[in-house]
């Protein structure tokens, strides 16, 4: 029997002393070892020996704690054992943050992986869908062959947005953040929902009224919507109910050190709820992995929560899923809110084909395929087009051509020497030089720190005629 307690049993267990005193320590049993675990410890206390080991034990209200513990025997002075005292320590919240550390870690690596593969599989896309570009607009849709080039250039986008997904796990996307009302995007994202739920399953939304404003991408926080709203409709082939709700609240220091990198402030929650088959803890634990799915072969990419957990990681928020089997599933995200506000209107304006010009232009990139599509996209739009191959050829070439050069677009990821370094060493050469950075992975990352150093301007990879011409143009025309 259990004869005295510090207060600190109280504070974790939530049992009061009265309730602990006097009680056999199977009060705090958890059905988490089994039997040949206590009568191991009991072997070795009895036997006047020290036992230490981890306990997966119960508080009063049934939540699982973990807690490092030694057992010693205490003896009278004739050296007969008389009783046992246990010191412990509760390890439940240091051995979550270091689960979620190594799931950082781990998800880390493969977006790294991932990002490399993203940036190779650009270039190869590059050049089908700017040759496809090319030659449809060469066809008239009567030809026969118009239609093959069609399916081509469609395949060749369905790629492309396969590497926007996997960017978006690595953290190396696009992004174009505005302050941003929850709500409004929640209510006009529920048409969309409501064509691509069914009807045996119903759609639920509690948002705040009063909801703050975050700092988001309209269109990546839709991509999150949308997936964790398919993933729900998945999980309740027999119908159910999807609640989609919002609500402000404050991150207290306590609550913060429970989730990896997060700070205490205030947050704006966004949940995401279904009443489906739920899921085991085992695969609990890869449901962020990109290409991790339960679902049948044909069904699904396993990419829809790898997209998610790398936009909302972008944002600087957190994401935390709670889920039982038979009990449905709850995802939680958190996005920092915006305390003072920045509202910006935001217009897209579609614009005719830019125009071309008649400057010359240094195009760098170690890509024969990807050079030649831009040489033939700039050529057609009448500009002259000087090539290299690496960040040592652009130099020697605009050392020697620099006074026809007005521009020079320069692949971020090269051999011998990369995107970053070349833009170093062409600005000490020619501080007014003017340099478009070309890269799949966007305007952050390594690429921003490219316009932070000099360079003027951003072309998205893989090449779309329109966006490549009209951001070569705008540069030109800076004075």
């Amino acid at each position: 029997m259990i004869q005295y307690i510090n207060p600190v049993v109280e504070r974790i267990t939530g049992f009061g002393r009265s309730e602990i005193i006097g009680n056999n320590p199977r009060i705090f049993q958890s059905g988490e070892h089994d039997r040949a675990f206590y009568e191991e410890l009991w072997k070795t206390i009895t036997a006047g020996e020290v036992w230490s080991g981890r306990f997966v034990n119960k508080k009063k209200d049934g939540t699982l704690y973990h807690e490092d513990a030694t057992i010693s025997p205490v003896r009278d002075a004739s050296g007969k054992i008389v009783n046992f005292v246990a010191v412990k320590r509760d390890v439940t919240e240091h051995l979550e943050l270091s689960r979620q550390l190594f799931q950082a870690q781990k998800m880390e690596a493969i977006g790294t992986l991932a990002g490399g593969v993203a940036h190779d599989f650009n270039n190869l896309l590059t050049v089908v869908m700017g040759y496809s570009e090319l030659l449809l607009s060469e066809k008239d849709e009567r030809d026969p062959s118009y239609e093959d080039l069609r399916k081509i250039s469609d395949a060749a986008h369905k790629g492309a947005d396969l590497v926007r997904r996997l960017l978006a796990f690595s953290r190396k996307s696009e992004m174009k953040p505005c302050s941003l009302n929850l709500n409004h995007q929640i209510e006009q994202l529920k048409k969309m929902l409501t064509r691509t739920v069914p009807r045996m399953i119903a759609i639920e939304l509690n948002l705040a009224d009063d909801l703050s404003r975050v700092n988001a991408d309209p269109t990546q926080m839709d991509q999150v919507l949308m997936n964790l709203a398919v993933n729900a409709k998945d999980a309740m082939p027999e119908g159910g109910k999807l609640t989609i709700e919002t609500s402000n609240v404050i991150l207290d220091d306590e609550y913060a050190r429970t989730l990896l990198e997060a700070k205490p402030g205030e947050y704006v929650l966004l949940s995401v709820s279904d009443t489906g088959h739920g899921m085991d803890r085992e695969t609990l634990s890869h449901i962020f992995e990109p290409f991790y799915t339960t679902k049948e072969a044909g069904k699904g990419t396993g990419l829809g929560l790898a997209t998610v957990h790398g936009i909302i990681s972008q944002h600087g928020g957190q994401i935390v899923c709670y889920s039982e089997p038979g009990q449905g599933t709850t995802f939680k995200i958190y996005l920092p809110a915006l305390t003072a506000e920045r509202d910006r209107e935001e217009t897209a304006a579609l614009k005719a084909m830019p125009g071309g010009g008649a400057e010359t232009i240094l195009l760098v990139d170690d890509e024969e395929p990807v050079r030649d599509l831009g040489k033939k996209i700039l050529e057609r739009a009448g500009y002259t087009v000087l090539t290299a191959t690496n960040g040592k050829e652009a130099l020697e070439a605009y050392k020697k051509e620099g006074d026809n050069i007005s521009l020079v677009i320069l692949d971020l990821i090269m051999p011998e020497m990369g995107g970053k370094q070349c833009l170093e060493e062409l600005l000490k050469f020619d501080p007014q030089a003017k340099v478009l950075i070309a890269s799949g992975f966007a305007a952050n990352g390594q690429a921003k720190e490219t316009i932070e150093i000099g360079a003027v301007g951003f072309v998205d990879k893989p090449y779309k005629m329109k966006a490549m011409l009209q951001a070569v143009r705008e540069v030109l025309d800076l004075e």
